[in-house]
């Protein structure tokens, strides 16, 4: 049983192997995935991916084309796969094997003692509503998820993490070192790819407020009728994300959503909001979401790097100025971009594009 008040769990319907989702879950027609691509373990029907960078030879003699691969993948998806990117392939497939084990291998009383306060956006913890105040006819995502909170280290307490399986926290708070590192090289490749120097974006983020989302989504009986993750843009400046190999994660381009196929030793780079107003547009925020399917479970993990909540977000002055050139966002304080975020809800792009002047 869970607990009086508590919202349901998804992964609990799932193991009652009902074969019709309630209807809190059912999405407008306009948001459906189209019935040829919620098999997320399927071949996409499009040949198109996002853009596959491998950082391996990052040196004098190639950095001029990886920076020029990396400015077109920001340019035309918001979001592109990396390899070789100095994250050991090891500590990735330890990464997926713990979520699945807390999800697969704990019982629901069990996970339940880590729950997250459903009342407080972004709270730490188990929980399966991303929103807010969420009201009697808000559409549910077909997700459960465990939130961690990372950097600065001040936020980071093990102790409210899972002690199952036994190496989860170790596996947690390395993977999160390592991410960490990366989206500061990558941020500084952004930046550089901008013709900025390195620190540009990093500057006006300032300190990283980092978390680690591990998200569970159970089999789906109507995978038809239903989302895994609604539409929507990330708040912060870049999300580092991995996938298990059923899939399910797609990105919005040109008009249709396009599949991400899974890459195991690969690491999916998202664009954020604020990284698309401190470079005034230049570099897009991807729109994404997450599809089901009926037959497998999915596990993904996507650690993001976030300015903190008193930070104020507004175009580089290095990458504004002349008539050419103006401010195309207006300065937003992160924290209430945040609230607004949790208690009006994404749909696709709306929050960043009603900063636009």
């Amino acid at each position: 049983m869970e607990d009086v008040g508590r919202p349901v769990r998804v992964q609990s319907l799932a193991q009652n192997r009902i074969s019709t989702v309630p209807p809190q879950y059912i999405q407008p027609p306009d948001n459906r995935p189209k019935s040829s691509s919620t098999a997320a373990a399927s071949t996409s029907s499009h040949s198109r991916t996002i853009p596959l960078i491998d950082l391996l030879h990052f040196d004098h003699f190639h950095s001029q084309s990886i920076r020029r691969e990396i400015g077109r993948a920001c340019r035309e998806w918001g979001a592109f796969h990396v390899i070789n990117h100095g994250v050991p392939i090891r500590l990735l497939k330890d990464m997926r094997s713990v979520g699945l084990s807390f999800f697969n291998d704990c019982d629901i009383p069990e996970k339940l003692k880590y729950s997250c306060d459903p009342n407080f956006a972004a709270s730490e913890g188990y929980g399966t509503r991303m929103l807010v105040n969420q009201s009697d006819d808000t559409v549910l995502d077909w997700r459960d998820y465990f939130d961690h909170h990372t950097f600065p280290l001040s936020r980071r307490n093990p102790l409210r993490w899972p002690h199952y399986p036994p190496n989860y926290r170790q596996v947690i708070e390395e993977y999160s070192d390592h991410m960490k590192v990366l989206a500061e090289e990558l941020l500084d490749l952004i930046s550089e790819s901008l013709g900025a120097k390195s620190s540009c974006i990093k500057e006006a983020v300032g300190e990283i407020y980092q978390n680690i989302t591990v998200s569970y989504y159970p089999p789906c009986p109507q995978p038809e009728l239903t989302l895994g993750l609604q539409d929507h843009s990330d708040m912060g400046a870049i999300t580092l994300l991995i996938q298990d190999d059923t899939g399910g994660l797609q990105v919005y381009k040109d008009g249709e959503w396009v599949t991400v196929q899974p890459l195991s030793d690969a690491i999916v780079v998202i664009l954020a909001d604020q990284t698309e107003i401190i470079t005034n547009g230049a570099y897009r925020s991807a729109q994404h979401r997450a599809i089901t399917n009926a037959n497998k479970a999915r596990l993904s993990v996507a650690t993001f790097h976030d300015p903190a909540k008193t930070r104020k977000i507004s175009p580089a002055l290095e990458l504004i100025g002349g008539e050419s050139s103006l401010p195309q966002y207006g300065e937003v304080v992160y924290g209430d971009y945040v609230t607004s975020w949790y208690t009006k809800g994404p749909e696709g792009k709306r929050n960043i594009d009603a900063l636009l002047l």
